[in-house]
Order: structure tokens, then sequence, then C-alpha cells
């Protein structure tokens, strides 16, 4: 089977307002919600792999005016949440739906476990409603409902499943088996098979995280980080180049989505944060280049293609932040490609990027995640940079490998087999942290 531009773009890319993790849950929540006729659950049980729990605990579910918590996505998703829109479930959340949550979440109805031996994404839903039950399951990718049950018994046909959505796990699967087949420049030549309209699906992409690095420089939500690092260049106090653009345009989109915003991201292999990551630093650098938006649109869909590359060998989620090693690879590629390199400078770019940053922990999803953003985006351009001038960390050094494919697997390894007792001890922390009162 061989797969084209669109189909990458069609399988990786898609908006999702909020906190992916969280916002899986809901989607879970609304499904199965959807099922039951009565319109006040009695009680909503859910059950997460680890890596769901850790991204889910502290981020700021969009539209709740703070709120957080695993149990708190469950319960909005089931009262307020339109599971026909996918990631974008929460859009239908309103101020009715926010109140019934609280009492929800406060009268201890919604209950969450952890299965702390789950490998994958999983999450799985029931709600008891007076003698009726409803059960969703979502597996592999976080919006692929696999299952919907009434009463112990599947409902049969139901569009809300995945497959009849046209998010087949099967599928992307089938692509993430092919990625991992390719070269890089196999990958740089898909871009050929650009048209007009992924052109335009692209160009959305670029607008919607605009939008939400503009409303983080607007209104300093979250940290701050992306208002903090303008206000210091309107102070003299560092200067704005594009490394600093990138990390300004892309930590003010974090602190914004990471704050609440009811604005949705387009996200790239499966994240919010990394769409942010893989699209704004490219976006940043496009305004100090003489280039035409096409070239930037193709230095993005590089991004998108080569951030899914390193996800197929990673996973969705592990203890390596992918916004770094993933993301991050996808724009230092992208911005390479965006200022006139050659395969050979998108390869160093890849491998000057990797020997940076393939030591950054996923701690979950919080505010402070516009820092590590802000990292990734400014780093992808200096690697890039650094390629052009013909810097390139050596194949002798660490993990680095020889070629920027081995680069890359090299970090799926250290993510699935060297990470899983850091993957532990970071969610042992954070459990610590949560039941002592912090």
């Amino acid at each position: 089977m061989t797969f084209s531009i669109k189909d990458i773009l069609l399988m990786e890319v898609a908006p999702a307002l909020g906190c992916t993790e969280p916002v899986a849950i809901a989607l879970a929540a609304a499904a199965a919600a959807s099922l039951l006729d009565h319109p006040e659950p009695d009680a909503i049980e859910v059950w997460v792999d680890p890596n769901i729990y850790k991204n889910g605990l502290a981020v700021i579910i969009p539209g709740t005016g703070g709120l957080v918590g695993l149990d708190t996505a469950a319960a909005l998703g089931a009262f307020g949440g339109d599971a026909s829109r996918g990631l974008e479930v929460l859009d239908t959340v309103d101020d009715a739906a926010v109140d019934r949550t609280r009492a929800c979440v406060r009268d201890a109805r919604v209950l969450v476990n952890l299965l702390e031996d789950r490998k994958g994404l999983f999450i799985r839903v029931l709600i008891r409603s007076g003698a009726d039950t409803a059960e969703a399951v979502i597996e592999g990718v976080h919006d692929n409902i696999t299952t919907l049950l009434r009463n112990g018994q599947p409902v049969a046909d139901s569009p809300l499943v995945a497959s009849k959505r046209g998010v087949d796990k099967g599928g992307l699967c089938a692509l993430e088996e092919w990625l991992k087949a390719q070269s890089l420049d196999r990958l740089l030549e898909l871009l050929d098979g650009l048209d007009a309209d992924d052109l335009v699906f692209l160009r959305e992409g670029v607008d919607t995280n605009m939008r939400l690095a503009e409303y983080g420089l607007r209104n300093d939500p979250g940290l701050g980080v992306g208002r903090t690092l303008e206000r210091l260049v309107r102070q003299k106090l560092i200067c704005r180049d594009m490394v600093q653009a990138a990390r300004i345009l892309t930590s003010a989109a974090a602190d914004a989505r990471m704050g609440g915003a009811r604005l949705p991201a387009m996200s790239s292999a499966g994240s919010g944060n990394h769409g942010l990551t893989a699209i704004l630093p490219i976006r940043a650098v496009y305004d100090y280049v003489a280039c035409t938006e096409e070239d930037m649109l193709r230095a993005v869909a590089l991004s998108h293609v080569v951030t899914a590359y390193v996800k197929a060998y990673t996973g969705r989620l592990s203890a390596v932040c992918g916004c770094s090693v993933a993301a991050g690879a996808g724009a230092t590629a992208g911005v390479a490609l965006l200022l006139g390199g050659s395969a050979r400078h998108v390869a160093g770019a890849i491998k000057n990027l990797t020997g940076d940053l393939a030591g950054v922990i996923c701690d979950g999803a919080k505010a402070g995640c516009a820092l590590k953003l802000a990292t990734a985006a400014g780093t992808a351009v200096q690697a890039a940079l650094f390629a052009l001038q013909g810097v390139n960390v050596w194949e002798t050094d660490g993990i680095i490998g020889p070629s920027p494919e081995k680069t890359m697997q090299n970090i799926g390894t250290l993510s699935t087999e060297g990470m899983i007792e850091t993957d532990r001890t970071i969610l042992k922390i954070m459990l610590e942290k949560r039941f002592s009162g912090y």
C-alpha cells in the first residue's frame, strides 16, 4: 500500500479544541451519554491508561473558567458535549453544562480509575442513569471510538464509531508502517503531490494556530510566556530575530491553549501542542525570508510528515516530550526547507534538533508546556540555521545515527524501551503531589 501527502494530512492533521487527552475523555463520555434517554447521569466511571491519566491531570479545560481534571472532562462531555464533532466535542458546552459538571464532581459522582499496566492509548467511560447504562471505548487514537454499548448490548451502525466517521485506526497503523519504510528523500518527494485543496487546508491550519498565538499575546493566559518574551523584546532586554519570533508565537499559542482559551488548535499526529510546534516556527520564519506563501505551506506540509514519521516510532504518548523530538523535528525540517536548504540540510537540521532536545521529558499537559514549546520552537529554527551553515552533530555522538532516518528511529527506541521506568516515576511523582494536596 502506498500513501500520498493528502492521505497523511487527512489522517494526521485535524482541529482540536482543548488538550487532546481530557478532550478524548469528554468525547467518550459524550458518545456514551448520547445513547441514554435520561438527562441526568447518576454516576460516571472512567478507566484510562497511564499517559492519558498523566496528561489530563492539570491542564485547564476550555470554556470552564479554569476547571481541570479527568473527572471534570468526563462530566463535561456527558452534560454538554457533542460527540459528532470529534475532537471539537466541547465546542457546544455552555454555562449550564459547566454548572452541572461542577455539581457532579462535587457530589463525587465521577470515579476515575488508572489502569497502571495498560499500554497504548485507552479510555473507557461507563455512565449509569436509572436502570440504564451506556459505555464507550476509545483506543489507539484520541478520537478512535471502537465500542459503544447500551445496557451491555452493542449499538449497531452508530455514526460515532470511528470507522464510520472516516477515522480508521487500521488505516493509521498501515500509514505508520509505511512511513517507517520511507527515506527522508521520499518524504520530501511527497510534497510534489500537494494540490490546491491541500494548500487551502494547510493555510487553514496556519490561521487556526495563529489565532491562538494572537489570543495569547493579547490576553496573557496560562503562564504568559509568549507575552513575557514580547515584553522583554520591547524593553530591549532581548532582541527579536527569527529564533525569538518562533519562540514568541509558539509559546503564546501554548499559553492560550493550556490556559483554557476556547479556540481550536490544528493538531498534528494527534496532539494540539504538536500542531502548534509543527506550524508556528515556520510561520514565524516566513516573515523574515523572501518566499511565497506556497513555499511556507509546503514547509508546513513537510513538518507534518516528519512529525508523523517520528510519532510512528515513539507512539502517540510517551515519557519523551513529543513537541520537542517529533514536532520539533518536523518544524526544523520545514524551516530548513523554507530557508532554501537541500535534503542534506534538512537531514542535518533533524540531527541537530535531536542532539539538543532528546532528553526533554513529558510530565503531563499543563501551563508550563508553553516553556517547552518555546524551547522546541527556538531550537527548531536554530538547528536549521546551523545545518545551513554546515554545523551538523556527528553520528558518533550519543543517540545520533548515521542518517536522519536512523536518528529518528533511535528516538523511538528511547521513548518506547528506554523511558518506561521514567514514565512510571513521573506519574508517581505527580500522584504523590495530587494526593498530598498540591
